[in-house]
């Protein structure tokens, strides 16, 4: 059984006393009095008069229907509120916080602004920086060394040491599914760099793999994509 708190066991005491003084015609107990006194609120006077009222009932005749009583409960046991407490102070109730927005306008809006901004950028580079192309391949004259656009030379450098079902499917393969499982590996919402130490490593690791590799192709491959060093032999590598 739940126990009454003391401050309103003594605040209904002090309205008990109060109400047998008033349907006495005599004054409460002094000693009462600063319970009466104790509490910020006071229990208002429509619902004493009420308790009061269903107090006075008289008692139904034998063999007859109880009247009504407004105060009564079960078992012809009265009923009486304690004190009016405010719902602020038992129940503190915080709303979850919540870090998700819509689609629309928050997200579309900024890659919008940022697909503008590249576009303006590649626009002006394009006006101001000349980048001509090469002559018309000839099947006659092949280049040495023969290497892929840049961002195909990992690929390329792989070939040199892997079959080409390894180089060319097997280890791309295997990167690419590795990434795609991350999301679901690593469901760490936090945003902070620190808490994110998993998702950090592992993007970290696939660009520096595949940064060595185009690095290696580009600067260190000469004629016969054979290896060497750009300080001894020069640098075979255009864009």
């Amino acid at each position: 059984m739940t126990e009454i708190p003391e401050h309103l066991r003594k605040r209904a005491e002090a309205a008990k006393a109060k109400a047998q003084g008033a349907a006495g015609g005599g004054d409460a107990p002094a000693g009462d009095a600063p319970a009466a006194a104790s509490g910020d609120e006071k229990i208002p006077s429509h619902l004493l008069d009420r308790g009061t009222a269903a107090g006075d009932q008289p008692a139904p005749a034998a063999g007859g229907p109880a009247a009504p009583t407004g105060g009564s409960g079960p078992d012809g046991h009265n009923q009486r509120l304690l004190t009016v407490v405010k719902s602020g102070s038992i129940q503190d109730t915080k709303a979850t916080p919540q870090d998700k927005v819509h689609v629309w306008p928050h997200l579309l809006l900024a890659e919008f602004l940022a697909a503008l901004a590249v576009t303006l950028f590649t626009l002006l580079f394009s006006i101001f920086v000349n980048a001509p192309l090469l002559e018309l391949a000839d099947f006659n004259k092949t280049p040495n060394p023969s290497k892929a656009p840049w961002y195909f030379l990992g690929l390329q450098e792989l070939l040199t040491m892997f079959h080409p079902m390894v180089a060319g499917v097997t280890i791309p393969g295997i990167g690419l599914f590795v990434l795609i499982l991350a999301p679901y590996i690593d469901k760490n919402p936090s945003k902070r760099p620190e808490d994110r130490k998993f998702a950090i490593s592992l993007m970290t690791v696939h660009l520096m793999f595949w940064a060595v590799l185009v690095m290696i192709g580009s600067f260190f491959r000469g004629p016969g994509f054979n290896f060497i060093f750009p300080w001894n032999s020069g640098l075979f590598f255009e864009l």
